[in-house]
């Protein structure tokens, strides 16, 4: 994870401040890229503790082709409660009564995801974050009404036509989440726009691009979740786990983020653990929680910053 630290420095030292979206502003870094050998270790940093339970659940959830985070409040994974939760503060006009991240704010959150957890009407109802990964991973919907499932393709093409050049994943599908760009209380749009698959040999590489980066909360998770994707991926297919390739469109430096990153900076990384997927799974549903041993992970403390909505 040397690769990412310096990268941090990096931005730090050369990026550009700038305004941005959320209000808090930001030191702005274009077009970097990582690349991540899977045969070393499982990259989950160790310059500080990684939440890595939410990073399991979360992809597994958008492997589901799941968009409702009753899936993942369920398991003890909140990263995603705040956009359900803005869009219905503001339904239901409770914006002056509720404002941000006040006291008032936080006790209704916390009664918001205990009527998602406990009332299934609720759930569908409120909890639904639109046109999201799993949907559009699994059920990206054509022009002519059909539907389109992108990851058993891409299992397909690997095993039978492992030299394309076309085996992608695509997440920006504009007639889907062109309401989410303009509207500030929706779940952001993707992130991670595309991936691609490359089998070479005996290995799978997979290569993201990422058009923007919270490099401090996200990035680290973001490597994390792909590289086990790529894992899963490599297992369906019978090829061994290659390179994660990490392209960066705006990799940015939150401006309240800027002291846990010096003092992440300040610790020295420790070696990366090990990750084995038990099991003989044969489709993407397969796959649980418990399937995955981490091994060896003895992180620094955690450091905590706000995120940025």
């Amino acid at each position: 994870m040397n690769q990412y630290l310096e990268l941090l420095q990096t931005t730090l030292e050369q990026g550009v401040l700038s305004d941005d979206r959320t209000g808090v502003g930001t030191i702005r870094y274009p077009g970097p890229q990582l690349r991540v050998d899977l045969s070393k270790g499982f990259p989950l940093l160790t310059t500080k503790k990684m939440f890595y339970k939410a990073i399991f659940y979360e992809l597994l959830w958008m492997l589901r082709g799941d968009t409702n985070i009753k899936y993942l409040v369920d398991n003890g994974v909140n990263i995603w409660n705040e956009w359900p939760f803005a869009v219905y503060v503001r339904e239901n006009k409770l914006e002056k009564k509720l404002p941000r991240y006040t006291d008032e704010w936080r006790a209704e959150m916390s009664r918001f995801i205990e009527q998602i957890k406990n009332n299934p009407d609720f759930a569908q109802k409120w909890g639904d974050l639109g046109p999201v990964y799993g949907k559009q991973w699994r059920r990206w919907e054509t022009a002519s009404g059909g539907v389109i499932d992108q990851l058993v393709d891409v299992i397909d093409q690997i095993k039978h036509n492992p030299t394309s050049r076309r085996i992608i994943v695509n997440g920006w599908n504009v007639g889907d989440i062109f309401e989410q760009i303009h509207d500030p209380d929706a779940a952001p749009p993707p992130c991670h726009t595309m991936y691609q698959f490359i089998a070479l040999g005996d290995r799978l590489y997979c290569k993201l691009y990422q058009r923007s980066a919270d490099a401090f909360l996200g990035v680290p998770f973001n490597i994390a979740s792909y590289s086990l994707l790529t894992m899963i991926i490599a297992k369906l297919t019978d090829y061994k786990p290659g390179e994660f390739i990490h392209t960066f469109g705006d990799f940015h430096i939150y401006k309240n983020h800027v002291e846990q990153i010096r003092e992440q900076l300040s610790r020295k990384p420790r070696a990366l653990p090990k990750l084995f997927i038990h099991g003989k799974q044969k489709k993407l549903e397969d796959f649980q929680y418990d399937d995955f041993e981490l091994i060896g992970y003895d992180p620094h403390p955690a450091i905590k910053a706000p995120i940025a909505v």
